[in-house]
């Protein structure tokens, strides 16, 4: 099943500093590691923008997903990661294995040397660099992020494979274009004015996000919803149709007893995740 997150760039309007704002988008880090997100999408909502827009939670995004003993290499000083110190760590399971009884484990390195007869350096977490064979057929180069299964840490056993990176992607596009990638499955649109998430609904919907292989799910951002961005009233969330906006297949309220008036945008992705994310 691929699992796409959608966030908006106005993300951390309410933040009253950069370092509040980092730390907010940290959690929304962690629960696109807690649910196993494919994709972290940011989407554009220049209308609700304050200090901190898209490029800056597109950054930060992008450093809590890298795994830490590669930030630094990676990354380097940037002002947006001033106040990195402040993102609770995402710990990626398949990233961290430092047990003998983990492994053999999936992790991320990047090629920090192009060597001859088909062998590259990796910096992949180890003590230092190691030396790889690259697989028949692929192609890599100085500076490439590439996926390393270790078997054994004593004496050194690894090798790169051709597999998707462990973790979540990170990418900013277009809201339109975002919904309609093949991968996309059921896109599904959080508001309060949506349908309430039941226990009958919940078990449908399993169904038919197992069906199509997936789901999209699309959040707002505090004090701006949904409707807001798109310039709905709760009456058009209502009565929309598959056909009508950006391409929602149905719009959900995944906390049908809120409490509060505003629910932040890192509360809602657990709230609803949770119940999304549950198997028949």
């Amino acid at each position: 099943m691929t699992l796409s997150v959608l966030v908006p760039s106005s993300l951390v309007r309410e933040a009253e500093d950069q370092r509040e704002a980092t730390r907010k988008i940290g959690y929304v880090a962690r629960a696109a590691a807690v649910f196993r997100a494919d994709n972290l999408v940011v989407f554009p909502d220049e209308d609700g923008e304050t200090r901190w827009g898209g490029e800056f939670v597109e950054t930060v995004l992008r450093y809590a997903a890298t795994p830490p003993y590669l930030r630094k290499e990676v990354w380097g000083k940037r002002d947006e990661l001033r106040y990195a110190g402040v993102l609770p760590p995402v710990l990626v399971s398949s990233t961290t294995a430092d047990d003998s009884d983990e492994l053999p484990a999936l992790r991320e390195g990047i090629v920090t040397e192009v060597g001859p007869d088909d062998r590259v350096r990796v910096n992949c977490g180890m003590q230092h660099p190691i030396s790889l064979f690259v697989p028949p057929g692929m192609d890599v180069t100085e500076g490439e992020r590439v996926a390393v299964r270790i078997s054994s840490r004593e004496p050194v056993r690894a090798r790169i494979v051709d597999d998707p990176l462990p973790g979540f992607d990170v990418s900013r596009m277009d809201l339109t274009e975002a919904l309609g990638r093949p991968d996309a499955g059921v896109r599904i649109a959080t508001s309060r004015y949506g349908e309430p998430l039941s226990v009958p609904r919940l078990g449908e919907l399993t169904a038919r996000i197992a069906d199509t292989g997936g789901m999209t799910v699309v959040f707002g951002s505090p004090g701006r919803g949904l409707p807001d961005m798109l310039g709905m009233t709760p009456e058009d969330v209502a009565d929309v149709e598959p056909s009508v906006g950006p391409g929602f297949d149905l719009w959900l309220n995944t906390i049908p007893r809120q409490g509060s008036d505003v629910v932040r945008t890192e509360e809602a992705m657990f709230a609803s995740l949770a119940s999304l994310t549950l198997t028949e």
